[in-house]
């Protein structure tokens, strides 16, 4: 802690804001499986949007194929992340009917 209480205090700035790296074995290890499962869950964050742009341009380009294949795609992703644990499931059923809103075109 600094002086004067918490580190984010303004008045009260230390010189170190993060905790260094642990020295026990298993925090170390604990750190680097959450960085490979924080990479994770960026990448299948990320796709979902994508494959949201993706969906809306099909809806304004108005192919019936291409907008039943990506809304399909994107159930598929939107399933996966939730099971992964990378969306929490209200998230993913949100997403879900708001992809229905789009298709059925009302959004």
């Amino acid at each position: 802690m600094c002086a004067g209480g918490l580190w984010y205090h303004r008045r009260a700035r230390c010189e170190r804001a993060f905790p260094s790296m642990p020295n026990i074995k298993q925090q170390k290890k604990r750190v680097r499986t959450s960085e490979v499962d924080r990479v994770e869950n960026l990448r299948f964050r990320s796709t979902v949007k994508t494959m949201t742009r993706r969906l809306e341009a099909a809806v304004a380009a108005g192919d019936s194929k291409q907008i039943a294949d990506e809304h399909t795609a994107l159930q598929r992703w939107i399933d996966r992340a939730a099971a992964n644990g990378a969306l929490h499931k209200n998230t993913a059923g949100r997403k879900k009917a708001q992809a229905a809103r789009l298709v059925a075109g009302r959004s």
